[in-house]
């Protein structure tokens, strides 16, 4: 199923699952229980909103080998760990704002792991049952500040600093996506999940052995090779086999 949040023209949040254009919304505020009947919504009428609300997204970096190498780090023993706030996520075609301090801003696609249930000291065997859906997600970094900080907090913990969407998919293997970037319409990554150093049932066990991940919670699974700079008025678009286009652009 595709789950999509959404904003009416009555300015309502809500819930529901996309099938061809036409949203059934639930009748709670997340993604269980009824679905609404005899409502229904089209696809162009409707907002789409970041796909899900979060008190934490648990970021892993240098997941991919290529990746490591081009920003000349050496490949991980243990998954690198980081976190973003939930102010920092927006949805489909929201704008990113390029903070004023930073000289380069830089595009990473994704593949994002949505949380289904509260998860704790959960088995690699068992982490898939915990997985409401993915997503797409874009980590975008304030590069030019990254070397100064020592850690990663402030040059991707910035508003607007996590795009999501455009919905939460179920139908994928996350083990074997292909992940694209275009600036402009130019592609600039393209790799693949298989390529993964850590793959989504480790981390999910790996994670909750240290901290509970909250239903909705969000986990970003790093980014293949090809990351670079945004100038304002850019548009970058990321792309993940089977989980759509997720459009936004720099200001």
């Amino acid at each position: 199923m595709k789950y999509v949040r959404f904003l009416t023209k009555d300015n309502e949040t809500r819930y529901g699952i996309l099938d061809g254009g036409i949203i059934t919304p639930f009748v709670g505020q997340w993604y269980e229980g009824d679905l609404a009947q005899g409502v229904k919504y089209e696809l162009g009428a409707v907002r789409l909103l970041c796909p899900t609300v979060f008190s934490k997204a648990v970021c892993i970096g240098l997941n991919y080998i290529n990746h490591a190498k081009e920003l000349e780090m050496q490949k991980p023993e243990k998954p690198v760990v980081f976190l973003k706030p939930s102010t920092s996520a927006i949805g489909p075609d929201d704008e990113i704002i390029h903070p004023s301090i930073s000289k380069r801003v830089d595009f990473e696609a994704e593949l994002a792991v949505v949380m289904k249930k509260d998860t704790k000291n959960v088995s690699i065997e068992d982490a898939y049952d915990h997985v409401l859906g993915y997503t797409i997600a874009n980590d975008v970094t304030a590069r030019d500040l990254q070397e100064k900080g020592g850690q990663w907090t402030i040059c991707k913990g910035f508003d607007t600093f996590l795009p999501l969407g455009p919905y939460i998919c179920d139908e994928i293997n996350p083990e074997n996506v292909e992940i694209e970037s275009f600036v402009n319409g130019q592609l600039r990554q393209k790799g693949n999940t298989a390529d993964m150093i850590f793959n989504v049932p480790f981390l999910i066990s790996y994670i909750s052995s240290v901290m509970t991940l909250k239903k909705g919670d969000v986990i970003l699974t790093g980014t293949p090779k090809g990351i670079g700079g945004m100038e304002k008025g850019d548009v970058v678009e990321c792309v993940i086999q089977g989980l759509g286009r997720l459009r936004n652009k720099n200001v």
